[in-house]
């Protein structure tokens, strides 16, 4: 089931080496050029390591970048009216079109608007939770996750940090039932 993305969890993904669990997730992620621009180029640019990671899936084709069909005033008009950034109505212009299950963004705005659309959100977290059930990395991964991100890039509020540690908990403690 591929699914299109913003450039946050593309980010913080590579930034924490789970950049793979997308693949692992949707097989293909697509991304309109304005991400490609902010993750990879601008990251290159400014000299982040994630950037490259980032790069290398775009090489290997399951990070796909594509334009919306929709003409790019409509974007703007989107964007304006929205008031959210150009890149982020052509993202939800492309999911839309595309037709996906999943919107991948941690902007708020973006989030908020695309459930209006009537698509499902997931963030950062919820996608590495999502990764935790499906065995694709530990617990441990999600601790790192919010010590990496939350205290230093993503300003993770501590009961947050919390929720997100106690559903990894939750999540590790289901698969041990159901493996006896």
């Amino acid at each position: 089931m591929p699914t299109v993305s913003d450039a946050g969890p593309l980010i913080h993904l590579a930034q924490i080496r789970k950049l793979f669990v997308l693949k692992a997730l949707f097989g293909t992620v697509m991304i309109v050029p304005k991400v490609k621009r902010e993750v990879v180029d601008e990251g290159i640019r400014l000299g982040h390591e994630d950037a490259l990671t980032a790069r290398s899936a775009v090489e290997e084709g399951w990070i796909e970048v594509r334009k919306p069909a929709s003409e790019t005033k409509r974007a703007e008009k989107l964007a304006k009216d929205e008031n959210i950034s150009a890149s982020d109505a052509e993202t939800l212009m492309l999911a839309k079109e595309q037709r996906v299950p999943v919107l991948l963004t941690d902007e708020r705005p973006l989030s908020n608007l695309s459930k209006m659309h009537g698509l499902k959100v997931w963030n950062t977290w919820i996608i590495l939770l999502e990764a935790l059930a499906r065995e694709l990395i530990g617990e441990a991964d999600i601790e790192v996750a919010i010590d990496e991100l939350g205290k230093k890039r993503h300003k993770l509020k501590p009961e947050l940090a919390k929720e997100i540690l106690e559903a990894a908990k939750r999540i590790s403690a289901s698969r041990l039932l159901s493996q006896k």
